[in-house]
């Protein structure tokens, strides 16, 4: 009988302390992977049983060594650092998240749980000696959007996606079996994601509702709205709540209020102004001194705190200003009627009466609620006619008040404050709400005129709750501006060089001197709007805040929002606190306080973005009439996709897809913003003329396509 022959196994038994090790030593070879047990097994290339892998793995995960993903599936834990940060930006690559510690982290897009801009999420952070540091998307604790607009891709099996309008996005929404699935052929559609799981390779979602008919203007200015999860109108519960509020001003709402009624006050705004929330008034004393009254609109009287239309404001935080309309935060019966100072009726105002010398110096104030009859509605071009040819209704008024204001702007600037300003471009629209013209609205001296005065009144009012006297403390809500990035300041000073002009950032007022000198020397020059768009750029973002850091570019250790209570919610909350602040009422949670900051802020994001989309769409619909045109432009963009090109004639921007570029391969330089070609030398940079031609419009895309000409 033959021996079997025994077979010769060539795997290694591991003992458990040298298991232990060479798992983890896989773990630190592959950080970036999950690993299961059948990978281990593999990569060891022993005879080891299974069971003791599995149960290894398990304790190295709860000896916080490793960390189980998935189910079975683990990542090295160990030198790692788990944090919290907010998603700043998505690209096709992947995230850019702010850390807790305020460092950049970049996430793959393989590893990002479908987070987007805005959401809180968990990461996991990776080792790394050199360069930005990497990470994972462990969990999204916040999603800031769970709502996207887009067109249904359906196939055979009814197997059906939104493909997204926002091509920023980059994912799409898988929707499971439609019925009837012709219905939404040719429609834009709002749809909910369900189903966030990572297991799924796209977001699941259900249908909402029909937004509209595809290149119809109603349905795209919807679509913007809704992919910011803007309102597009009020729900019948509130406009039925508004209709309620009496139109007239009863009289136990005027005891103990100021009576300014016999004094001569008038408004002045844009010509398209109906909700006029703020008014001004000028007497002189014997004294020689003169009081300037500022007189708000008194919101509060009318909008209860968390009444259904307070909740309502609340959730909207502020008006929308889109081309064509006004998606206000107040019902109309608030914002243009019973609240909104208008000629000639009484209102309930919160007023701060300011004494000054002839030196625009303030000796004293008065605030307090009042009651006001406006004696005439000005736009900015009427009142400024006044004043230039120094004649006509209230003519020693408003002069006085100009005077006043060219000395507070000049003080401003002095002490620090950035001074610099775009002119509104505005679009005339026919019936049919499309462009036929563009016009550019000049800033008057008027307009500075009621800045200045605003300025005055919110730096008055922050004041009060930072001097406190013998007050406890209370919260209040503030309007602050970081310093600029130093970063971004040297990028600024390097781009503006090329134009031939010089930035001092030795010292924080030299920084200030020089932006207002590089503002002064560009105006009426052709680069003149991109200029100030990258001045804006370098600057940080305002926002508010409990927490008052001041205000960098108004030069203010203090500053608030109190002026516009129609159309913003930190003032109206700024009138609230202000009152109970007047009758020694010292109710208010911080923490609760700083939540609704921090949801105002995002609130005005928003609207912003909502705001600069409904102006690239018109702008679209404008130059599609104009393709095959050439214009002059400069060079306001470049990325690695290409140039984009703002034109002079009307400040349209367009992109040059850098495909289009002859004379081969162009190579992009993000510290420089340049393209070049290594071979041929041609270099387009930020900032460069241009002439280019008109090649077509993508009106969903809100994209106008250019070529060099």
């Amino acid at each position: 009988m033959k021996k079997k022959k025994k077979n010769k196994s060539t795997k290694k038994l591991f003992l458990k302390k040298d298991l232990r090790r060479a798992v983890l030593g896989f773990f630190r070879e592959f950080p970036n992977k999950n690993l299961n047990y059948k990978q281990i097994y593999k990569l060891l290339g022993s005879n080891t049983p299974k069971t003791l892998i599995i149960k290894l793995l398990k304790k190295l995960n709860k000896n916080n060594k490793i960390l189980e993903v998935k189910p079975g599936k683990y990542k090295l834990l160990e030198n790692l650092l788990k944090i919290s940060g907010i998603v700043k930006s998505v690209s096709s690559r992947g995230l850019i998240v702010i850390a807790d510690d305020d460092k950049e982290v970049f996430v793959g897009l393989n590893y990002s749980r479908f987070a987007y801009i805005g959401d809180k999420v968990l990461l996991l952070v990776f080792p790394q000696k050199k360069g930005r540091k990497k990470g994972e998307v462990l969990k999204v604790l916040e999603r800031i959007k769970t709502t996207f607009v887009g067109t249904l891709q359906y196939n055979e099996k009814n197997y059906s996606f939104l493909i997204l309008d926002n091509k920023k996005i980059p994912f799409d929404v898988f929707i499971p079996k439609i019925k009837s699935v012709k219905n939404y052929k040719g429609k834009k559609l709002l749809v909910e994601v369900t189903d966030w799981s990572e297991s799924n390779k796209n977001p699941v979602g259900k249908i909402i509702s029909i937004i509209g008919d595809l290149k119809n203007h109603e349905t795209e200015i919807h679509s913007i709205l809704y992919d910011y999860d803007l309102p597009v109108a009020f729900s019948k519960n509130i406009l039925l709540e508004s209709e309620k509020i009496p139109l007239t001003i009863s009289k136990n709402l005027i005891n103990n209020r100021k009576d300014f009624r016999d004094i001569d006050s008038f408004t002045i705004d844009p010509e398209d102004a109906k909700d006029f929330d703020d008014a001004l008034s000028v007497q002189k004393l014997k004294s020689g001194d003169f009081e300037i009254g500022v007189h708000i609109a008194d919101i509060s009287c009318f909008v209860e705190k968390d009444s259904v239309i307070d909740i309502e404001a609340k959730k909207r935080g502020v008006s929308v200003y889109l081309v064509d309309r006004v998606i206000s935060m107040l019902p109309e019966i608030l914002s243009n009627e019973i609240c909104s100072l208008k000629p000639n009726v009484d209102r309930l105002c919160f007023s701060i009466v300011f004494t000054m010398n002839k030196y625009a110096k303030v000796i004293d104030f008065w605030i307090g609620e009042s009651i006001l009859h406006s004696n005439k509605r000005f736009t900015y071009s009427e009142a400024q006619k006044i004043i230039d040819k120094g004649d006509g209704i209230f003519c020693d008024q408003l002069k006085t008040l100009d005077r006043f204001s060219k000395i507070l702007r000049k003080n401003r600037q002095d002490c620090g404050s950035l001074i610099f300003e775009k002119p509104e471009i505005k679009f005339v629209l026919n019936e049919k709400n499309e462009p036929i013209d563009i016009c550019f609205n000049p800033i008057l001296n008027t307009n500075h005129l009621v800045e200045e005065f605003m300025l005055l009144a919110n730096k008055t009012v922050a004041g009060l709750f930072e001097k406190k006297k013998n007050k406890p403390f209370s919260p209040f809500i503030y309007r602050a501006h970081d310093s600029p990035n130093d970063e971004k300041l040297v990028v600024l000073s390097r781009l503006v060089e090329g134009f031939g002009y010089k930035l001092d950032l030795s010292y924080k007022k030299n920084i200030t001197e020089s932006l207002n000198k590089l503002s002064s020397q560009i105006k009426g020059r052709k680069e003149e709007n991109m200029i100030e768009t990258l001045i804006v750029r370098s600057m940080a973002k305002a926002n508010y805040t409990t927490n008052n850091i001041g205000h960098y570019g108004l030069g203010f250790n203090f500053y608030s929002h109190f002026t516009s209570p129609i159309r913003r919610y930190p003032d109206l909350i700024a009138h609230r606190l202000l009152k109970q602040y007047l009758n020694n009422i010292f109710d208010v949670n911080q923490n609760d306080l700083e939540s609704v900051c921090k949801h105002c802020s995002e609130m005005e994001r928003r609207a912003s973005l909502a705001e600069r989309d409904s102006t690239k769409y018109i702008q679209a619909k404008y130059m599609k009439a104009n393709i095959g045109k050439i214009y002059d432009g400069i060079i306001s963009g470049v990325t690695n996709w290409g140039l984009y090109v703002e034109l002079i004639k009307n400040k349209c921007e367009g992109l040059v897809k850098v495909k289009s570029l002859s004379g081969g391969f162009f190579v992009f330089d993000e510290k420089t913003f340049t393209l070049t070609n290594n071979e041929t030398k041609m270099k387009y940079q930020l900032g460069q003329k241009v002439t280019v031609t008109v090649m077509g419009v993508d009106l969903e895309q809100k994209q106008i396509d250019f070529t060099l000409a």
